[in-house]
């Protein structure tokens, strides 16, 4: 799956480099999956690009055999709707959260990362990742002995972050081995962002 989503950004002849990014090209994925069908104009709002870039990145979904056009909209494909599934497996969930002792930013979103745990090393990569995608940063931690961790800083969040732990606790459900990002930005679409480019980084070429 990431092998051929990372596929639709390489550079076509003919036509112009994409001015889109990974995060944008799952975005407009979840909003053609979550609403069954939606327009150019509408995707081009949601996602915060011009509307050249959005023909761009529906043309490629479209030469991919992800997603069909028709006067009302995009629709995905069969071939779509399985990709869309093998994401949301890896990706369970992906919700906002509020203020709390580990967040740093008005506008704060969590991606769920399912087998994630291995991948991480200190969260650098994640955070980097996250200002990269236009995110003030991003903070990364994991779910093993039934602990939330995060490294280097908390081995056990309940006691030492408790309202992030209720938080996260209530809003995914966590298992052994799962990583959670949650990305911070001024705005709710750079925070999203940053915590879909920081998930990124997660999983491999050959899937979790």
């Amino acid at each position: 799956m990431k092998k051929f989503l990372e596929r639709l950004l390489e550079e076509k002849a003919p036509g112009p480099y994409p001015s889109f990014s990974i995060y944008h090209l799952i975005k407009a994925f979840e909003l053609v999956a979550k609403t069954g069908q939606v327009g150019r104009g509408k995707l081009a709002e949601e996602l915060k690009i011009g509307e050249g870039a959005t023909r761009t990145l529906i043309e490629r979904l479209k030469t991919a055999n992800m997603i069909s056009v028709s006067k009302k909209g995009c629709s995905l494909t069969k071939k779509g709707k399985e990709i869309w599934n093998e994401f949301e497996s890896i990706f369970p969930k992906k919700t906002n959260l509020e203020k709390n002792e580990l967040t740093f930013a008005d506008c704060n979103v969590a991606v769920q990362i399912r087998g994630g745990r291995d991948r991480v090393r200190s969260g650098v990569e994640q955070r980097d990742a996250a200002v990269i995608a236009g995110a003030k940063g991003a903070t990364t931690l994991v779910f093993k002995g039934k602990r939330l961790v995060v490294p280097n800083v908390s081995e056990d969040v309940s006691l030492d972050f408790p309202i992030a732990y209720r938080q996260i606790k209530e809003l995914l459900k966590l298992k052994e081995n799962d990583a959670v990002v949650i990305g911070g930005a001024d705005t709710w679409s750079r925070a999203e962002y940053g915590a879909l480019a920081a998930a990124w980084t997660l999983i491999e070429n050959n899937g979790v």
